[in-house]
């Protein structure tokens, strides 16, 4: 019973219980939510329609950026100069300082393909050249350091120096095979794979010299010059002359004897940057 005395009713107790009986379900105060945002997108058909497409778009994109890196940079190719193993690492590396006692340099073919270097000493491979050149770095460095002279930008400057010298080779020899039209299969890959070898006699003589003076480098890296030039001639000439090499025809003619003076300068070339990219390292 309300007082009659009483002006307003006394509705406190009432807000209390509705209060209460909207904060009971929670158990903290606080409304429960009735679903989360995440659960009512991926309900929604129109979202799932929407990721569907968005999924659709990335994997057309992906497969578009796929042809275009292949098409510039091909990645398939390059996967075949680096299937190689420790047994052909070993017998390259034998190969590079002793080509007089190899016999056959012909490079084998399965069905027009040129198998993979792992299973032929003969196929060029990219491993080598960027493990020697890598270690070239790293040598340079240790030896700069022995004379106090090691500093972030001439190691650098000798990094870059070395690259641009290759890619030069690599360009004049594609500007010398396009004038004298050599019809060949040699690609510019094979070009920077038989060009990079050259890095793992500059490393013995590097290291010859930290170890024993000018005496060892200059020893190490004329038996490395000479063993490079060797190699070189006899890779090369089956590539550039490659139509007498198969026919067994001696080089006569103007052309021929263009492509034996491409080889040679070729190979020529090798001691030459050997000894230019070297010989201030050792003091």
């Amino acid at each position: 019973m309300a007082d009659p005395h009483q002006l307003f009713d006394d509705t406190s107790s009432a807000q209390s219980r509705g209060y209460g009986a909207q904060r009971a379900p929670s158990g903290l105060g606080y409304p429960a939510p009735s679903a989360s945002p995440q659960a009512a997108f991926l309900a929604d058909p129109v979202s799932n329609m929407a990721m569907a497409y968005g999924s659709s778009l990335a994997a057309q994109g992906k497969e578009l950026v796929d042809k275009n890196i292949d098409r510039f940079v091909p990645v398939t190719k390059l996967k075949y100069y680096f299937a190689v193993d420790t047994m052909y690492v070993g017998k390259k590396l034998g190969l590079l300082f002793f080509p007089y006692l190899h016999q056959d340099w012909e490079v084998q073919y399965q069905q027009d393909t040129p198998v993979a270097p792992r299973f032929d000493i003969n196929a060029p491979d990219l491993y080598i050249p960027a493990m020697a050149f890598i270690t070239y770095v790293l040598v340079a460095g240790l030896a700069l350091g022995t004379q106090d002279r090691f500093s972030p930008d001439l190691l650098g400057l000798q990094a870059s120096s070395a690259l641009a010298w290759l890619t030069l080779e690599v360009l004049a020899i594609l500007l010398s095979l396009y004038l004298v039209t050599v019809n060949t299969d040699l690609t510019t890959i094979d070009l920077v794979a038989f060009l990079g070898y050259k890095y793992v006699g500059m490393i013995g003589g590097v290291l010859m010299g930290l170890l024993f003076g000018k005496i060892g480098y200059y020893l190490v890296l004329g038996w490395c010059c000479v063993s490079i030039f060797v190699f070189m001639i006899r890779t090369l000439r089956l590539k550039i002359l490659a139509e007498a090499a198969a026919e067994g025809v001696p080089v006569r003619g103007a052309r021929n004897q263009l492509r034996m003076y491409l080889t040679m300068a070729v190979a020529a070339a090798q001691p030459l940057l050997m000894y230019w990219l070297t010989f201030h390292l050792v003091r």
